[in-house]
C-alpha cells in the first residue's frame, strides 16, 4: 500500500511522526510512506490553497518532502509533483496537536488537507488528539492516537469511503480523546458537535512601539455540545469518527428555499 501522509502542525511536529508510524504500519512490509507537509506551521488555514502565489518544496530525506504552502497544498504537491501522478492508496493528515471537534472541524488545516484529498478522489482520513490536563502530564501526549490509532484506520479502510464515483467522496475525522490510552473506551461514529456560548474571539495587545495587534483566542474546548456528538463523546473518553464531505450545500433547506422563491424546483438527487 502506498500511503500519504500530511498535517497542519508542520514537518517537525510530534504528531506527524506518530501518523508516520501509524501509516508504516497500515502500509505493512513492502508498503510507501511519503511525507509532504507544510515547512512551518499552518493551523487554522482550512482548506486554503496557495492559489495567487508559488511555494518552495524541498526534498529532506527518502520520500520526505517539506512545502511552504498549507496542508490542501500539501496534498496537491504529493500528489501531482512527488509522486508524479502515481496516486496513494490513502491520504492521512495529522496527528493534529488538538481537537478537531465540533466547530474547530471548520478551521481545521487538518482537515483541510483530507478534503483536499477526498476532492482528487482519494480516500482520506485526519486524525486530531484531543489534548487536556488528563494527559498533560505523560511523557507521550499522543498516547491514545499511537496506541489505538492504526486499528481505527484499518477499520475505516474495510467499512469504506463510499462510491468511488461520487462527485464529494466521504472522508473520516477521527478524534482521540483527552485521556492515556488504557482508559480509551472505544470507538463511537459521531455528528459534528456545536460549542454553545462559546466562539473564536480576539485579544488585543500593544507592542513595544505602541502599534497594536490582535491576537486570534479560542473558546472552551470543554462547552457543552450535543450528547453523541464528536465533542461529547471525545470528553467522556471515546474516539468519535465523523464522516464528512466537501459539499456544503444545507439541502434539508433546499426544498423550502426553492418553495419560497417560487421556482417549484426539486433539489437535486445526492
Amino acid at each position: 500500500m502506498r500511503i500519504l501522509i500530511t498535517n497542519d502542525d508542520g514537518i517537525n511536529a510530534r504528531g506527524l511522526e506518530v501518523l508516520h508510524a501509524i501509516a508504516t504500519e497500515v502500509a505493512g512490509p513492502g508498503g510507501e510512506v511519503w511525507t509532504v507537509a507544510p515547512a512551518f506551521e499552518q493551523s487554522g488555514v482550512a482548506h486554503c490553497i496557495s492559489y495567487t502565489h508559488p511555494m518552495l518544496i524541498a526534498r529532506l530525506d527518502k520520500r520526505r518532502f517539506a512545502a511552504e504552502g498549507s496542508p490542501a497544498d500539501c496534498v496537491l504537491a504529493g500528489l501531482y509533483d512527488v509522486l508524479q501522478g502515481e496516486k496513494p492508496d490513502l491520504v492521512l493528515s495529522g496527528v493534529n496537536r488538538g481537537n478537531n471537534s465540533g466547530e474547530n472541524a471548520v478551521y481545521s488545516g487538518t482537515l483541510g488537507g483530507a478534503m483536499e484529498a477526498a476532492l482528487q478522489g482519494l480516500p482520506a482520513i485526519a486524525l486530531s488528539q484531543f489534548m487536556g490536563p488528563e494527559i498533560a502530564a505523560l511523557d507521550d501526549p499522543f498516547e491514545a492516537a499511537r496506541t489505538h490509532g492504526v486499528d481505527v484506520v484499518r477499520r475505516l479502510l474495510e467499512h469504506g469511503f463510499g462510491p468511488q464515483d461520487e462527485d464529494y467522496r466521504i472522508f473520516y475525522s477521527v478524534n482521540f480523546p483527552p485521556l492515556p490510552a488504557a482508559e480509551v473506551k472505544g470507538i463511537k461514529a459521531a455528528a459534528q458537535g456545536f460549542r454553545r456560548d462559546t466562539s473564536f474571539g480576539v485579544e488585543p495587545h500593544v507592542s513595544p512601539s505602541g502599534k497594536r495587534f490582535l491576537w486570534i483566542r479560542g473558546g472552551d474546548q470543554r462547552a457543552e455540545t450535543a450528547p453523541d456528538s464528536d465533542v461529547a463523546l471525545n470528553l467522556d473518553g471515546w474516539i468519535s469518527v465523523t464522516p464528512m464531505r466537501a459539499d456544503l450545500t444545507a439541502h434539508d433547506a433546499l426544498q423550502g428555499l426553492g418553495r419560497a422563491l417560487g421556482s417549484g424546483a426539486e433539489p437535486a438527487p445526492r
